[in-house]
């Protein structure tokens, strides 16, 4: 019991977030708003997904703005010259591949995490602006905003996306083996490759993943937008972080959840929802992003030195 306010405040703090927004802004739980909400969470808590898995084994993806970007920026570019089936897959490939070579950087080349992604978001970055010449890619193809801006029924297809990719994740996070070695090879890495888990395939296999669910949010936004544009990725890295942070993953290793990512990023889309319905500079947003960020690293930080005591 002592713990329980560590391991499950973010839902206090997620309801209390909801009762404070429902009363200064009186259409926030208006199903339009609401559905607006969470086709806003859809790019940012797809990267935050696989985020998820790569901090769980104690990892940090710096690269996936650039990724994003570059995924936007390929697929935009082939739709009208092929098909969408061939810009999609390509544009998953970009993912896979950016993720494999991040994740033999790390493992095989020793490589510290955060130094490698940074290095390769700036490599991605770079290819995004190189292969575009800096200039947009409009995508004329109709059909191509099924992604990002069509429905079926009610619920927008990002949405549900967003919703199978959370289900998928966090079942087998959370009910495999795999998942098991996740957490175990986060929680001791040697521990776990002493004890026979090959831990070098399972960190690339995380920053796989992250750069297949980094991809797949660009695929969204640039089918949204009905273009690709290179400069897409400048600032999403923070939102994503912050997103997987607030929801309770811990930067050490070896502690974290999808479902409680889910709530950490509908927190900041939340947070940002009020803001704009009060018409608060985007800058005060900002800093109020990089302050939740601190405060839960605070937090995670107090909180895991209480268990360990």
């Amino acid at each position: 019991m002592k713990n329980f306010g560590f391991r499950y405040g973010v839902i206090f703090a997620f309801v209390v977030l909801i009762i404070i927004s429902s009363i200064v802004y009186n259409g926030f739980l208006n199903p339009t708003n609401i559905l607006n909400m969470l086709s806003q969470l859809a790019i940012i808590g797809i990267m935050a997904a696989g985020m998820t898995y790569v901090m769980i084994t104690g990892g940090l993806d710096m690269s996936i703005g650039g990724l994003y970007a570059a995924t936007a920026v390929v697929a935009a570019s082939l739709v009208d010259s092929t098909s969408i089936f061939v810009a999609v897959l390509v544009g998953l490939s970009v993912g896979l591949i950016a993720g494999l070579l991040n994740g033999v950087l790390i493992t095989y080349l020793k490589v510290p995490p955060f130094v490698a992604t940074l290095g390769t978001g700036s490599i991605f970055t770079g290819f995004a602006l190189v292969y575009s010449k800096a200039q947009p890619f409009f995508v004329k193809d109709p059909a191509y905003k099924f992604f990002g801006s069509h429905y079926i029924g009610p619920i927008p297809v990002s949405v549900i996306i967003l919703a199978v990719i959370f289900i998928t994740l966090g079942t087998i996070l959370s009910y495999t083996l795999y998942g098991k070695a996740l957490y175990a090879v986060g929680g001791n890495n040697e521990a776990s490759r002493l004890a026979g888990l090959k831990t070098n395939r399972l960190i690339i296999s995380t920053y796989i993943i992250c750069g297949l669910c980094a991809s797949m949010s660009g695929i969204i936004l640039s089918s949204r937008l009905a273009q690709g544009q290179a400069n897409i990725g400048e600032s999403i890295v923070l939102d994503v972080i912050a997103a997987v942070v607030i929801g309770g993953t811990s930067l050490s290793g070896g502690q974290g959840a999808i479902w409680r990512t889910f709530i950490g990023g509908s927190i900041l889309i939340m947070i940002s929802n009020v803001f704009d319905s009060l018409s608060i500079s985007t800058y005060w947003q900002s800093i109020f992003k990089g302050a939740i960020i601190i405060v839960a690293v605070m937090i995670d930080f107090y909180g895991r030195s209480k268990i360990q005591k």
